[in-house]
């Protein structure tokens, strides 16, 4: 796919079903809560701080920084019906008055200038078409001398096979991953200052096997079939992505930037 349009319609569709609860788990990235906390660490947040988290998801990282950091999030999806689940369940963690949720896209925050103390992104930036208009966007909602945190897929210098590069490997985080080199020149273009680029490859391969654990799992009681997931398929994926991985052709990274 190299149609913006069609990409981001096709990655918000993917999100909003059940078979991405069901293969991602609760978070919907790697690392889990953990490598959220420690991106939050990095970040210097403190209590009554305004968060941006960019492509929200299920609202997992909205709810844990609000309970555990005491900050207020501003959460922005791009899918309608995933937005309206995470409003519910702030409303059921009881952190509805410190968390909103805004349908939008990366590229264009419904935010306004310099209002944020800093802005998070996890496994999410890879999969945005116009990367330099996102990161843009970020140093926008930023105020001087405030932080993003972005937790990614990266790849080498030397690319992915041509078997990760296609429609269904876009809507993995996996085909449009760049190398920690491409972040730090297009957060720089935006006037955003790398200071951390931290990798965590491990993070990376313990969720493919959770995935294929999940899979293997769910199979033997059928619970795919109702879900319309190609087993077979993601299988195929998941043996790429940990080849890959082993090859050092893929990896995951935390990246900390400062504005200017």
């Amino acid at each position: 796919m190299t149609d913006p349009d069609q990409i981001k319609a096709c990655c918000a569709a993917v999100y909003s079903t059940d078979a991405v609860g069901a293969l991602l788990g609760e978070t919907y990235h790697p690392g889990g809560r953990q490598l959220t906390r420690r991106l939050a660490d990095r970040l210097r947040l403190q209590p009554g701080d305004r968060v941006v988290d960019v492509a929200s998801g299920p609202g997992a990282t909205a709810q844990l920084l609000a309970l555990e950091y005491g900050v207020q999030v501003d959460g922005v999806d791009l899918a309608e019906v995933v937005v309206h689940r995470a409003r519910q369940r702030v409303i059921d963690a009881g952190v509805a008055d410190r968390v909103r949720f805004h349908v939008g896209e990366a590229e264009h925050l419904p935010l306004p200038d310099c209002s944020a103390d800093a802005v998070i992104s996890e496994c999410a930036f890879c999969t945005f078409p116009d990367k330099l208009s996102a990161a843009t966007e970020f140093a926008r909602v930023l105020r001087p001398g405030a932080r993003l945190g972005l937790a990614d897929v990266i790849t080498s210098c030397a690319g992915l096979p041509r078997e990760l590069s296609t429609a269904a490997a876009w809507v993995a985080c996996i085909a449009d991953a760049r190398p920690p080199e491409f972040y730090r020149t297009v957060l720089s273009d935006a006037g955003l200052h790398t200071l951390v680029v931290e990798r965590c490859d491990d993070a990376l391969s313990r969720m493919v096997d959770d995935i294929e654990s999940r899979i293997r799992l769910m199979q033997t009681v059928r619970a795919f079939d109702a879900l319309g997931v190609e087993v077979d398929r993601v299988l195929d994926y998941t043996r790429l992505a940990r080849q890959a991985v082993t090859d050092g052709l893929l990896g995951y990274a935390l990246v900390v930037a400062e504005k200017r």
